[in-house]
């Protein structure tokens, strides 16, 4: 039998399709502090990092006290707009369910997620999924520095027991790889997010999957299984 394995996710641009709650938020984050809104494409290339540096990335004059009032605003927006139209506005990727489930079969195979999220954010998008039930170990913003910080991950695999060279980060930006890398275990792209599929291969995923139905085999091989 093959050696206990964990499969670790992000969840914004990999699991969730939740852009229209981000950008919405962020443009009401940004009105709050009397500032023009930055672009969807720019709002979308920061998405996995934490939001007090998601802003400082996006806005680098803001001082500590805009920032916070940024961060607050953006949250508030964020639950209002999940509130009034419910999560079938961040719907789960295609096939993201069937491979989740394919994968949470295997007896050797462990789930996690490391995330940009807040905890409360993370365990509502869950309950309203049906998800909870997947995941053994899960790491949020709050408990965490920002993305690439392989703190995330450390975490998980110490809460796991799991060998890093047995361990995988599947993410949709160059945040998640660079997490991989730093980390030292496998990063796996996907090429349905925020980051085109160059940009994760140059940031260090050993490969980028085009959809869903591609993620077991990808782990069968990474892992040298028999797929």
């Amino acid at each position: 039998m093959p050696a206990l394995g964990l499969v670790i996710f992000d969840v914004d641009g990999t699991l969730i399709d939740s852009q229209d709650f981000i950008y919405a938020a962020m443009t009401a984050a940004f009105d709050d502090i009397g500032r023009p809104a930055p672009s969807r494409a720019e709002v979308l290339a920061i998405t996995g990092l934490s939001l007090p540096l998601a802003l400082a990335r996006l806005a680098p004059d803001l001082d500590a006290d805009r920032i916070e009032a940024a961060v607050a605003c953006y949250k508030t927006r964020y639950l209002g707009l999940r509130a009034a139209g419910g999560e079938a506005q961040a719907p789960l990727y295609p096939g993201a369910r069937a491979a989740i489930e394919a994968l949470h079969a295997q007896p050797e195979v462990l789930l996690g997620v490391a995330t940009g999220k807040a905890r409360r954010g993370l365990d509502h998008s869950f309950a309203a999924h049906g998800l909870d039930r997947y995941f053994v170990t899960r790491q949020t913003a709050d408990g965490h520095p920002s993305k690439p910080h392989p703190s995330m991950i450390e975490a998980a695999l110490a809460e796991t027991g799991v060998d890093r060279s047995r361990a995988i980060m599947v993410g949709d930006t160059t945040y998640d790889m660079e997490m991989a890398a730093a980390a030292g275990i496998a990063g796996l792209g996907v090429g349905w997010g925020y980051h085109p599929a160059a940009a994760l291969i140059g940031s260090g995923a050993v490969e980028v999957i085009a959809d869903f139905a591609a993620l077991v085999p990808a782990v069968a091989r990474i892992w040298g299984d028999t797929a």
